[in-house]
C-alpha cells in the first residue's frame, strides 16, 4: 500500500475503478447525515461536524460533484457531437427523477396527507410540486398536508444539488465548444483565479443571489474534478501526496482556505481509493450503479418511516430507511435509468454510423 503509485492517465480509460462503490458509499452517507435533521429536527448537528467541519453529507455532495467534474469532462471530449452530450446527460438525471417524484407525489402524498386523497390531489401545490422539481426551477420540497407534524417537515430535501450540477454541466458545455479543454493552461489560470477568489468569500457571499452562491461553492470541486482529467497524464496517486495533501487541509482548517484545501484532499483521496487494487470492490460493478436511486429516494423514505413507526432516534431511521430506499434504488436502476441510458447510447451509436456513412459518401 506505501508503494502503490500509478498516474492517473495510465489508467482512467478503462472501467477497472471503485467509481460505482465510492458514489453508492457516498450516497449512503447522504442517508446518514440526513437522520439527525430529519429525526430531531432543523438545525440539528450531526457528529461528524464538529470533528472536521464539515457534515457527512456535506462531504459526499462534495464526492459527487468531484467525480462529476471528471466524468462528465471525459464524456464531453470523447462524444460524438454536442447533442449525443446532452441527451447522455439527460437520459442520466431526468428519468429517474421524474420516476422518484411520480412515487413520491402519487403514492406517499396521498398515502400520508392530512388534507386526504382528493383534497391533496386537487390542491395546486401538488401539481406545481412535480413541474418546479422537474424542471429544477425553484424546487418545491413539502407537499399539502404531508409530514407538516415530524420533526423536519418536508418531503424532499436532496435534490436542490440538481440544479447546481446542471449548472456545471452547462459550463462543460460552454467550456467544450469554445474548444477550451484543449487550452490547458487557460484553464489552470482560471481554477487558480478561483480558488484565490475564496479569500473574498466574505464579500462575495454579500454581493451574489445565495443560489448562485451555492453554485459558486458547488463548482469548486465539479473544477476540480475537470483538472483531474485534463492533466490526468501528470496526476501521480500515491499515499505521500494523499498525506501531504490531507496535512495541508489540517494547517488550514480554522482559515478561510479550508474549504479549498479540504476540497482538493477530498478529491484526491477519491481518486486514489476509486483505483486501488481489489477485485472484490471491482465485483460490484456487476451489480449495477444504485448511487442516483439511493440519492434521490433516501429523504422521503426516511420521514415516511418516521410518519410510519413514530419518533425515534437517527441510528434507528437509518435502520429503518436503508433497506428500503435500497429497493427503491435498485428498481430505478434497473427499470429506469439504466433503460434511459441504453437508449441514449443507442442513438450516439446510430449517430456515429450517420457520421461514418457521410464522411464515406462526401
Amino acid at each position: 500500500m506505501l508503494s502503490y503509485q500509478i498516474v492517473l492517465g495510465d489508467v482512467c480509460s478503462d472501467r477497472y475503478n471503485h467509481f460505482n462503490l465510492v458514489r453508492f458509499i457516498a450516497a449512503f452517507a447522504v442517508l446518514i447525515s440526513h437522520a439527525w435533521p430529519i429525526s430531531r429536527g432543523l438545525g440539528t448537528v450531526e457528529p461528524l461536524t464538529s470533528v472536521i467541519g464539515f457534515s457527512l453529507g456535506e462531504v459526499a455532495v462534495l464526492i459527487f460533484f468531484s467525480l462529476s467534474g471528471f466524468l462528465i469532462t471525459r464524456s464531453f471530449e470523447q462524444r460524438y457531437s454536442t447533442k449525443t452530450f446532452l441527451i447522455a446527460r439527460f437520459a442520466r438525471l431526468f428519468p429517474g427523477l421524474a420516476a422518484s417524484l411520480v412515487f413520491v407525489g402519487l403514492v406517499i402524498g396521498p398515502l400520508t396527507s392530512e388534507l386526504g386523497i382528493w383534497n391533496y390531489l386537487k390542491d395546486p401545490q401538488t401539481s406545481k410540486f412535480f413541474l418546479r422539481n422537474l424542471t429544477l426551477i425553484q424546487p418545491q420540497f413539502t407537499l399539502p398536508g404531508v409530514f407538516g407534524n415530524l420533526p423536519y417537515p418536508a418531503i424532499e430535501g436532496s435534490i436542490w444539488t440538481l440544479a447546481h450540477e446542471v449548472a456545471c454541466y452547462g459550463l462543460v458545455l460552454l467550456l467544450g465548444v469554445a474548444g477550451m479543454f484543449k487550452k490547458r493552461l487557460f484553464l489552470s489560470a482560471m481554477l487558480v483565479i478561483y480558488v484565490l477568489s475564496w479569500a473574498f468569500l466574505p464579500e462575495i457571499e454579500m454581493h451574489i443571489h445565495s443560489k448562485i452562491f451555492q453554485t459558486y461553492v458547488l463548482a469548486l470541486p465539479f473544477l476540480v474534478g475537470m483538472a483531474f482529467w485534463i492533466w490526468r497524464k501528470r496526476i501521480s496517486l500515491s499515499l505521500p501526496i494523499l498525506v501531504l495533501l490531507w496535512s495541508v487541509f489540517a494547517l488550514c482548517k480554522a482559515t478561510s482556505w479550508a474549504y479549498p484545501t479540504f476540497v482538493f484532499a477530498l478529491t484526491y483521496s477519491m481518486f486514489w481509493l476509486a483505483y486501488l487494487p481489489g477485485k472484490f470492490c471491482l465485483n460490484y460493478n456487476r451489480s449495477g450503479d444504485y448511487s442516483y436511486g439511493m440519492y434521490i429516494y433516501a429523504f422521503p423514505v426516511q420521514g415516511f418511516v418516521i410518519w410510519f413507526w413514530g419518533p425515534m432516534a437517527p441510528s434507528l431511521n437509518i435502520v429503518y430507511a436503508a433497506p428500503i430506499t435500497l429497493i427503491c434504488a435498485i428498481l430505478s436502476w434497473h427499470y429506469i435509468e439504466k433503460p434511459a441510458l441504453l437508449i441514449a447510447r443507442a442513438f450516439k451509436g446510430a449517430q456515429t454510423l450517420k457520421g461514418l456513412h457521410y464522411s464515406a459518401n462526401p
